[in-house]
């Protein structure tokens, strides 16, 4: 017979209690089998552990050193057994996340990451900034174990949920004539009254999941947008206009930065909205990515 935990959290309860009976009763059993299986454990350690007599039970000096030794012991297995327990209900761990510049304006997103922290404090989030097509290929490497990009055709071996709609917008000079008497905060716009227009956007080597849809919106407005200068960063492009160049079309999210003598305007054109999703990899769903996932989209449609 070899030692079992069984055998010290029996001992501990007789320990602490210094009377069988009683440790018998915490332990919600009989007091003959708690004795014999004592005796067992004292066998096993070759030391007697209680000295017992018609009035009391006392502790050796061997039995003193078992009682520390086994409550470090029986706490260490507890806890162990509580860390296995979270990591298999997804509440601890690391989770490597990536989101785009873009996405964080939406408040969405640093709302619904603050709400997965204050549930889950034992997961440590790891948050890197990429653009999605970056964050794909991290997906793919294994370097990301999820990522909040904008909806695109992925590669087979990943896999993508929506999140939430980000509406688009146009991004006018202050002085542009479209604007003329009115205040941009009440407009809604037709993307067609720009067909002459000079176009400044994402270049689609950004991976910033615009250029495509911007294209399709274009061309379904009757024309193909003349593109005089691309950037790859939002607030690049949002300087633009503002020095002139052209309009933009950009996630309304972006109206958060604030650039002198450039004006966001809402779009009337149906589908001039852009999907924001996460995206992780098909054969990965460890509990904790399925939890993070789950959370992340009920914190958003519930906004």
């Amino acid at each position: 017979m070899s030692l079992e935990l069984r055998h010290l959290r029996y001992f501990l309860a007789v320990a602490n209690t210094l009377h069988f009976g009683r440790a018998a009763e915490r332990l919600g059993m009989s007091q003959p089998p708690l004795s014999q299986q004592i005796r067992q454990l004292e066998e096993l350690l070759d030391a007697r552990l209680f000295v017992r007599s018609h009035r009391r039970v006392q502790l050796t000096e061997a039995g003193q050193v078992l009682q520390a030794q086994a409550r470090d012991l029986l706490q260490r297995v507890d806890a162990a057994i509580d860390q296995v327990q979270r990591a298999q209900r997804g509440e601890s761990g690391e989770l490597r996340v990536g989101l785009t510049r873009a996405t964080t304006l939406s408040a969405q997103i640093p709302r619904a990451i603050f709400g997965y922290r204050q549930q889950h404090p034992q997961v440590h989030l790891q948050l890197r900034e990429m653009n999605s097509l970056q964050q794909i290929e991290a997906l793919l490497a294994g370097e990301l174990d999820v990522g909040i990009i904008r909806k695109r055709v992925l590669p087979p071996e990943l896999i993508a949920k929506r999140l939430f709609e980000d509406p688009l917008a146009l991004v006018l000079h202050a002085t542009h004539p479209a604007l003329a008497g009115h205040d941009p905060a009440t407009l809604r716009l037709p993307l067609r009254r720009f067909a002459h227009d000079p176009f400044v956007g994402f270049a689609r080597d950004a991976g910033a999941g615009i250029h495509d849809q911007v294209i399709s919106l274009c061309r379904n407005a009757g024309f193909s947008p003349r593109i005089v200068q691309e950037a790859g960063e939002s607030s690049t492009l949002i300087g633009l206009v503002a020095a002139g160049l052209g309009v933009c079309v950009l996630p309304a999210s972006c109206s958060h930065i604030q650039v002198a003598g450039a004006c966001f305007v809402a779009l009337s054109d149906r589908g001039a909205t852009s999907e924001v999703q996460l995206a992780w990899r098909r054969e990965a769903a460890p509990p904790l990515l399925r939890q993070f996932t789950a959370l992340l989209q009920r914190e958003v449609t519930s906004a």
